[in-house]
């Protein structure tokens, strides 16, 4: 069954407009813990690296976007996208899935192995992109030193059905607990795969045209750096089906650096480590709090 560009009407999205609007989770929520981590960034690497070992998926990007001619805007609209359904209102977050389902609708790919025309929307597709953009929000974050249990790994699964359900999927079809994360993982698994197009996006995700003229400064370096942080933090799974090692000592790296890249994110200017729709939710909370 394919998925339809209907609209999604989300609970309390008619009564919950303006500034007494928390939007999707709020301030009690596990996904407002987690993406208030500006460290997240490099878990958006992460899932970029997993995404591009699915075949199909990795066509459809490949087939339906300019992400090397400008891959520092395309970020920013992805990066603007989870913002607005994490933090934006109820309303923004709606207008937010209506665009993205809108935009998938009229995309198809061609799978090269079997030469069948798919549907961008198909639900494995979009299933399988939002388990791991949010399986690697919540395992960096968790990585870097964020204090999460078990339980509340779970709950932030269970949270981010909402987000799933944005992008037109049916949200009893998406994974919500670690447990059903690892099961989806396995059943995944054996359709995974380094095709050309996922070996091609693997060397350019470390070594993008950076902006501004920085391509031939000490930023390279910086940014190499921190992109392979980004793959060595994948499972050693994933990392093995790219054909690298998955060894425990490559872990054990990976979670000390983004936890040094953490602490050293903290202590940048509050207007560095937030952008205009986190403070905007936080003056949010700030009106209702006043108001009680």
């Amino acid at each position: 069954m394919t998925a339809r560009n209907t609209a999604v009407v989300l609970p309390g999205e008619a009564a919950l407009t303006g500034t007494g609007d928390l939007g999707l989770f709020g301030p009690g929520s596990v996904t407002w813990r987690v993406h208030a981590e500006p460290v997240l960034w490099i878990a958006g690497v992460r899932s970029l690296f997993l995404q591009a070992l699915h075949p199909r998926a990795i066509a459809g990007v490949v087939q339906n976007s300019s992400y090397k001619v400008e891959p520092w805007s395309r970020l920013l609209r992805t990066a603007d996208y989870v913002g607005t359904v994490i933090f934006g209102t109820t309303a923004q977050a709606a207008a937010a899935g209506r665009r993205i389902r809108g935009i998938h609708a009229r995309m198809r790919g061609v799978d090269r192995r079997t030469g069948e025309t798919f549907r961008i929307d198909e639900p494995e597709l979009l299933r399988w992109v939002h388990v791991t953009e949010v399986e690697s929000f919540v395992t960096t974050a968790r990585r870097a030193g964020l204090e999460l249990t078990d339980a509340d790994v779970d709950g932030y699964y269970t949270e981010q059905r909402r987000a799933a359900e944005l992008v037109g999927l049916d949200p009893t079809t998406v994974p919500g607990t670690r447990a059903e994360v690892a099961a989806y993982y396995r059943r995944v698994r054996p359709e995974l795969a380094l095709t050309r197009e996922a070996l091609d996006t693997l060397f350019f995700l470390m070594a993008p045209p950076l902006p501004w003229h920085l391509g031939l400064t000490p930023a390279r370096l910086v940014y190499t750096g921190l992109a392979a942080t980004a793959f060595a933090l994948q499972p050693g799974w994933a990392r093995r089906v790219y054909g690298t090692l998955g060894l425990p000592t490559t872990d054990l790296s990976a979670s000390v650096s983004v936890r040094g890249l953490r602490l050293a994110t903290r202590l940048l200017p509050e207007r560095f480590q937030h952008g205009p729709i986190y403070r905007d939710a936080m003056a949010r909370v700030a009106a209702r709090s006043a108001e009680s």
